[in-house]
């Protein structure tokens, strides 16, 4: 027998403000057509204020955990992804763990920014995996919105705010691809990308910062970069992607995801796409487009499933599992 870490519930959370496209031909030189045809972008959330990333993880947290049909205090441990945490500490998990009412087991944040559920993923697996835990909450938060430079119009009409989360837990299985769970991982990162994707601010510096990209540069890296995890991941659980029911992918732009659902050969029927209402909401796009997807009726219990993600590092990888 295996032990898998099997997903038990999923839900998310938007916030109240919608903000479509038009919104920023006021502000800037651009328009609704010029955006959506660039990125696939018609609208994105933005957190009011007072609203905070721990505040978007909670409800996106208790989504899931009704969906699981379980209670805070029946979970073992907390992930929580995230680039734009309340504050500098203690994390953002723990601000959740509070606000659940859960006062048993640990939690903490990890931080891979669009790349962050996937770590997190990866985190929560090796822990149930391992016997660290029998349920674990991984959530992906943010509030990108704290962090645009409203005059770059590359960049800010591109992010958006929300949260999503899913329940894992222990299973034991036969340790085959036809279990359910989390059959395989692929990580990388190459920290000599750093410059095309980044926030030019931190706590050493003493200054919050904006977010900076190169958005050709990390086109070019994005589309070979996640088929290549995809396939590894695929090739790890012994799975091609003929065998794959939906690819689930970073919601960053939709010709990436165009592009690498291309790179694999597969067609954009199978892929789940959130882009259009979202934007790019970094760590929260996997869990928000699974939460989205099973809502829509598109993931399925017993469903092949492929999540993949790059961020600034860069950091980039892939999750196969089976729903």
């Amino acid at each position: 027998m295996t032990g898998r870490a099997v997903v038990k519930g999923v839900g998310h959370y938007l916030p109240a403000r919608v903000v479509p496209n038009s919104e920023f031909e006021k502000t800037l030189d651009t328009t609704d057509d010029w955006i959506r045809s660039r990125s696939g972008i018609e609208r994105r959330h933005f957190a009011a204020e007072g609203e905070t990333t721990s505040d978007l993880a909670t409800k996106a947290a208790q989504a899931a955990l009704a969906d699981a049909g379980l209670r805070a205090d029946q979970i073992d441990a907390i992930v929580l992804a995230t680039s734009t945490a309340d504050l500098t500490f203690p994390s953002a998990a723990t601000m959740v763990q509070a606000r659940l009412g859960m006062t048993n087991g640990y939690a903490f944040d990890v931080q891979a920014v669009c790349a962050g559920f996937v770590y997190a993923l990866s985190n929560a697996n090796a822990l149930i995996v391992s016997g660290q835990a029998k349920r674990v909450l991984v959530i992906g938060a943010e509030t990108f919105s704290r962090i645009m430079d409203w005059t770059d119009r590359s960049t800010c009409v591109l992010f958006g705010d929300g949260a999503g989360a899913l329940v894992l837990e222990a299973e034991e299985s036969s340790g085959t691809p036809q279990d359910r769970g989390i059959l395989a991982v692929d990580l990388n990162s190459d920290g000599r990308y750093r410059d095309l994707l980044y926030v030019d601010g931190g706590v050493s510096t003493q200054t919050t910062g904006y977010l900076r990209m190169q958005g050709n540069q990390v086109f070019r890296h994005a589309v070979e970069k996640l088929a290549q995890t995809a396939e590894t991941a695929l090739e790890k659980a012994g799975l091609h992607s003929t065998d794959v029911d939906w690819i689930v992918p970073h919601q960053a732009n939709i010709r990436i995801i165009q592009g690498t659902a291309k790179k694999m050969g597969l067609p954009m029927d199978k892929v789940v796409v959130t882009v259009q209402d979202h934007g790019n909401t970094s760590a929260a796009s996997i869990p928000l487009a699974l939460s989205v997807g099973k809502q829509r009726g598109q993931i399925k219990q017993g469903d092949l499933v492929v999540t993949e993600a790059i961020g600034g590092g860069l950091a980039w990888g892939a999750v196969v599992l089976r729903w």
